[in-house]
């Protein structure tokens, strides 16, 4: 293992920052010790994570936070500034469309020294990262692209099982005497991904890597860097920065967090030659000290997402500690984002300059029309987040979602493909489609236009789109793939569905059974026929775990799922496109796959109000019988909690029902079969029967299995001859009856009476033989 050392670069900072708002940082004791021992030094943090290209009239806003946070520090020379990945990738316009080239020069700017890589630097693959986001040569090199070090302890080349980015940078720092450096400090920070990665990201893009569990190999270099092996490259502090974290940050707490497993709790319980741990991925915000093994406190920060605060981590570090350098005070906090740009700073407004320059350079484009919306289109969002937001939820449907899936199916042109339904992950959707213009910016852009920017910024990661042949059988396991594997982050994820797709859920069945129907085009999916499904090449690949898709036959169309987006957009220039509110996927519980006529139904039926922005909630739910074509509703059902309604009806007499919740029009369909009733017939008078002399009386009874009364007609056969006969209802009985006289028999011996009863809507036809003998007197 070689070490890594150069000196942190420094951002020009103001004494004060206009409109900064920053509480104090106290510091946490890391011993049992009241007073630190002397000499000390502090060590200034400066953390950053899931930027995604931000590049907008903020990002000059946080890069005057970020000078003020480098400064507020009793020994500014020994900030360093780290990220925690996710900081190109899934970008607002002005980045993306320059391949975020815009947001590398920002950080360039700022001074970022160090960053755990993260999964969405991945986007466009490995070669990209290694050969263009970052380029060749060391950081400070002058062929160096992002002038940071970009760490990952556990992704390695599977072509030798070499790392393939530095799995640690370490730096010097000053300890405060001047032209003395024995005392110095080295600071080393160890990165690390989620190893869910090949998950989220195009598995084709990554298909020389392999991402092991980052925790432990996180821990192992920190450990090196500790072990006083000079070989391995050593360290005074070590700093790990994880591109993963807490599932919640602000509403919860340290222990709750820990509590819950997984990779957070994992972090917690990794070794003490950690000092703080940086996080990233879940977007949450929290500044947390707890204890580590083998003593002592230490810091887990994470600061949100998309440059709304700036992280600090202090470390108070005893030099003069017996045994070497040691961490005897801590403090950990977010900042958030100042109200209004330092421009007199030189480095903020080098940032200024460039975001400016970004903005113009993609207003040249993103500021075009390319089509007209009736009203805000957005994802699913539940509840708030820690700035006051509303939370994305991608484990709910969304009115985006299902709108971008009949992008899909309906942008690709004839001659490529005539794909049957659109799938959307919800991790794909990245900005939501608002009605409110902004025309202070782009006198083009009025309230209902939707801008190229606008656009993009919905679908910013450029994949290609595929088709994939499945069968229904493969389709459902698709659906199935919903409820993501056991350990994943999200433990369900919602696909967006074309809005030809109707999907029925149960979630109190088991793992694999949850999707009871599918219907597509309003026909029943069958297990051996192949769709054509048009996706994103993301989850073409089994991206998101969705791992069904690599069953099919894919093909790359050729088509960017920008351009097919955007024309499928401009075809609402004439007629605005509106929210759709329908949900293609509903969740049931005690409904069988097909209803059998006359059965009574107690239906439950849940989450039946879609969380977009302005979705309608429903009041009702109809009961509506179809037959021969026609529709007729049988009867409405009130909602009396939000979203959730048991409805109890009788199945009637009809080829299918649909149960419509209403305004939304949110529909589940059930086919209705029919029984077949029990037939018999018997007492043929008189007992004896003679040739061409007596006429036969024949009675015959008719009943249903669910004791209904059995309506229609009735058919005899006897020797060539047909007869015809209605039934009528027998009264307090469940049967009904028909009576008729036949005419004489011509032949002596025994004959075969064939009795038909024709069926109905509600039952199947049944029939029965009886024999009868003839004689002669």
């Amino acid at each position: 293992m070689s070490a890594h050392n150069f000196l942190p670069r420094r951002l020009a900072a103001s004494a004060t920052i206009s409109g900064l708002v920053a509480a104090p940082l106290a510091l946490v004791a890391a011993t049992g010790g009241a007073a630190y021992a002397a000499p000390s030094v502090e060590v200034n943090i400066v953390a950053v994570n899931d930027f995604h290209g931000r590049i907008n009239s903020n990002t000059a806003k946080w890069a005057s936070t970020v000078a003020a946070v480098s400064a507020d520090t009793t020994t500014p020379a020994n900030t360093l500034m780290v990220g925690a990945g996710d900081l190109i990738g899934a970008s607002e316009f002005a980045s993306s469309v320059q391949d975020d080239q815009p947001t590398i020069d920002v950080l360039n700017a700022v001074g970022l020294d160090a960053s755990a890589v993260g999964n969405h630097e991945f986007d466009k693959g490995w070669a990209d990262l290694r050969d263009r986001v970052i380029g060749p040569g060391a950081p400070g090199d002058a062929s160096r692209n992002a002038d940071w070090a970009y760490l990952a302890s556990n992704v390695t080349l599977k072509a030798n099982g070499e790392t393939a980015l530095p799995p640690y940078w370490t730096f010097t720092l000053d300890s405060g005497t001047p032209g003395d450096t024995s005392d110095d400090l080295t600071v080393g920070v160890v990165g690390g991904v989620t190893d869910e990665t090949p998950s989220l990201v195009s598995p084709a893009g990554v298909a020389d890597l392999a991402f092991s569990e980052e925790v432990a190999a996180a821990g192992k270099y920190a450990d090196a860097l500790k072990d006083g092996n000079p070989a391995n490259g050593e360290a005074d502090i070590v700093v790990a920065s994880f591109h993963s974290g807490a599932e919640v940050g602000a509403g919860s707490s340290f222990e709750a967090e820990v509590a819950k497993g997984g990779a957070f709790s994992r972090m917690a319980a990794m070794t003490g030659s950690v000092d703080a741990i940086l996080n990233g991925h879940t977007h949450q915000t929290y500044a947390w000290t707890g204890a580590k093994p083998g003593g002592g406190t230490r810091a887990y920060l994470q600061t949100g997402e998309y440059a709304a605060n700036v992280g600090q981590v202090k470390l108070t570090v005893d030099v003069g500690a017996a045994g070497g350098p040691a961490v005897t005070g801590v403090g950990a906090a977010n900042i958030k984002r100042a109200e209004s740009a330092d421009l007199s700073n030189p480095t903020v407004k080098s940032v200024d300059d460039i975001v400016k320059a970004a903005l113009a350079k993609a207003g040249e484009i993103g500021n075009q029309p390319v089509g007209r919306q009736s009203a805000d289109i957005t994802r699913a969002y539940n509840g708030v987040d820690a700035s006051g937001k509303p939370a994305e939820d991608r484990g709910a449907e969304s009115a985006l979602g299902d709108l971008v899936a009949n992008a899909l199916r309906d942008g690709v042109p004839a001659e490529v493909a005539a794909p049957d339904l659109g799938i959307v992950n919800p991790g794909g959707l990245r900005a939501d489609l608002l009605y409110a213009g902004s025309p202070a910016t782009n006198p083009a852009d009025t309230d209902g236009v939707i801008t190229y920017a606008e656009a993009n910024n919905v679908l910013p990661f450029v994949n290609n789109v595929w088709t994939v042949d499945l069968t229904g059988a493969q389709l459902k396991k698709v659906l199935e793939q919903q409820w993501q594997p056991a350990g994943s982050q999200r433990s369900y994820l919602h696909l967006g569905l074309s809005d030809n797709v109707e999907v029925t859920q149960d979630l109190s069945r088991p793992a694999g059974s949850r999707i009871t129907s599918v219907r597509v085009d309003d026909k029943w999916l069958q297990d051996s026929k192949v769709y054509k499904v048009s996706t994103f090449s993301f989850l073409a690949t089994g991206g998101d775990n969705f791992t069904a898709f690599k069953d099919g036959a894919a093909k790359d169309t050729g088509l960017v799922d920008r351009d097919v987006w955007l024309k499928y957009l401009q075809q609402s220039q004439a007629q605005p496109i509106a929210p759709d509110f329908a949900l293609q996927q509903v969740r049931t519980e005690n409904l069988p796959d097909k209803l059998t006529a006359g059965a009574q139904m107690k239906v439950k039926l849940a989450d039946l109000d879609m969380s977009s922005v302005g979705a309608v909630r429903n009041t009702s739910v109809d009961v509506v019988r179809i037959r021969d074509g026609k529709r007729k509703i049988m009867k409405s059902v009130k909602m009396n909690n939000v979203g959730r309604v048991r409805v109890k009806f009788t199945v009637p007499a009809a080829d299918s029902i649909e149960l419509v919740a209403q305004p939304s029009g949110t529909t589940v369909t059930r086919k209705v079969t029919r029984t077949k009733p029990a037939l018999k017939a018997f007492r043929v008078f008189p007992k004896v029967v003679k040739v061409n002399k007596t006429k036969p009386r024949l009675r015959v009874f008719v009943k249903a299995d669910n004791k209904g009364k059995v309506a229609g007609k009735v058919r005899i056969k006897v020797d060539g001859r047909k007869y015809f006969t209605t039934l009528t209802k027998v009264q307090g009985k469940p049967k009904s009856r028909a009576k008729i006289r036949l005419k004489a028999l011509r032949k002596t011996g025994m004959h075969t009476i064939e009795v038909r009863y024709a069926g109905n809507d509600k039952y199947k036809a049944v029939k029965e033989t009886y024999k009868i003998r003839v004689r002669r007197r």
